[in-house]
């Protein structure tokens, strides 16, 4: 019975906020992601262990059927424990067979990327779950974590993509992604955990009328995958962020963090963590590890 499942992680190039709004995102997929493990069990619970990709275990705990079955939504409760409890019990209503015909199961988690950087453990999670139990991961997400859903996407596909909520509906256009200019592109950890979650309610609460912007953002991001050579990949880019800072009232990350890096710094994802985007004509290692951020990733390294 002993089964393996892998999902792949993802950043998010464009449309960051906005695609849950219904702009299209540019996302690409990583060679980082996350395995799932699942073997025979007793006794009606599951036995579960989440490995870093260090091999350490970060999270492990038993948790019978019945407190799956039976729990209630706590919003309040964010422990990892009874995260993981609310995923399963949507998994549970939208297929119940996997706890009602099932003796019990030995399952484990194995991260390739450390599980601060932010290329989504939870999502790589729940479509790991979703490809065990054959649901549909777009639904397991939406009753569990919520979101735009094209982390899902990534964790779904080996190409980059182009990534819509149409009347609330996913729309994923598999791309031709391979800039001559790769070569010149980096990803920098900012040495923090961003919260999806907060971020986005952070958004909700600062966001003006972005209705003209989703078009915009749309644009930018079809002209983005379109660039011809590092210029025009920057000058767009820089166009995209100096948007999002005008919705969120924040400064850009170069603005506040990188203002005398000669390159261009983008924010991905939820603004102020996780990881940046670093365009630069040499390998800023230096630059970046003088001003406390040891991890920088070529493109290469980094993307599918």
């Amino acid at each position: 019975m002993n089964e393996t499942f892998y999902s792949n992680g993802k950043l998010l190039i464009t449309g960051e906020y906005l695609v849950l709004d219904g702009a299209k995102a540019f996302a690409l997929p990583t060679k980082f992601g996350q395995y799932l493990d699942i073997a025979k069990g007793s006794n009606e619970q599951i036995h579960w262990r989440s490995r870093d990709s260090d091999t350490s275990i970060w999270f492990e705990e038993t948790i019978s059927f019945s407190e799956i079955i039976t729990s209630e939504e706590d919003a309040s409760n964010e422990s990892v424990k009874q995260t993981l409890i609310r995923i399963l019990k949507q998994a549970y209503l939208i297929n119940p067979d996997f706890l009602l015909n099932s003796e019990g199961y030995e399952i484990e988690t194995r991260l390739t990327f450390p599980k601060f950087w932010g290329l989504g453990t939870s999502s790589t999670l729940i479509n790991n779950i979703a490809q065990w139990l054959k649901i549909d991961a777009f639904l397991l997400l939406k009753y569990s974590f919520g979101g735009s859903g094209y982390d899902i996407a990534c964790a779904k596909n080996d190409s980059p993509i182009l990534y819509q909520l149409i009347a609330g509906k996913p729309k994923i256009e598999k791309i031709l992604f391979e800039p001559e200019y790769s070569n010149d592109l980096y990803f920098v950890y900012l040495n923090k955990k961003q919260s999806s979650k907060k971020a986005i309610a952070s958004y909700y609460n600062k966001k003006s009328n972005t209705v003209s912007r989703i078009t915009e953002i749309s644009s930018i991001t079809e002209a983005t995958r379109l660039a011809k050579n590092r210029t025009a990949f920057e000058t767009i880019l820089r166009e995209h962020e100096n948007v999002m800072s005008e919705i969120l009232g924040l400064k850009t990350i170069q603005q506040e963090f990188f203002a005398d890096f000669d390159g261009f710094v983008k924010s991905l994802g939820a603004w102020g963590g996780d990881f940046v985007l670093v365009v630069s004509d040499y390998n800023p290692k230096e630059y970046f590890k003088e001003k406390g951020y040891d991890t920088l990733i070529p493109y290469s390294e980094m993307i599918l």
